[in-house]
């Protein structure tokens, strides 16, 4: 499978509690068992008004069906090329 982050503007969302949180990842968890094994769920980092989240996916369209899906849009998908971190200076 590919890797790619997804940007979702999503209004106030840093302002979310962690209940509101916890029940837009169940929201998230059931549109992505209804897609499986195509799709994945890896990690979401919050900020004011959006999150960006990776993802595991067959391909795009599997990540704009899991927006429709779940109701979380996907303003903007970028597939990773590669990944680097400080180790590779090594």
């Amino acid at each position: 499978m590919k890797r790619y982050v997804i940007e979702r503007d999503i209004p106030m969302v840093g302002t979310l509690e962690r209940q509101q949180l916890k029940e837009a990842a169940a929201k998230s968890n059931d549109a992505l068992r209804k897609l499986a094994p195509d799709i994945q769920w890896v990690e979401s980092f919050v900020a004011a008004d959006k999150t960006f989240c990776i993802y595991l996916a067959k391909d795009e369209a599997v990540i704009h069906r899991h927006a429709e899906l779940s109701g979380f849009p996907a303003s903007k998908i970028t597939e990773i090329g590669k990944k680097f971190d400080p180790t590779t200076a090594s």
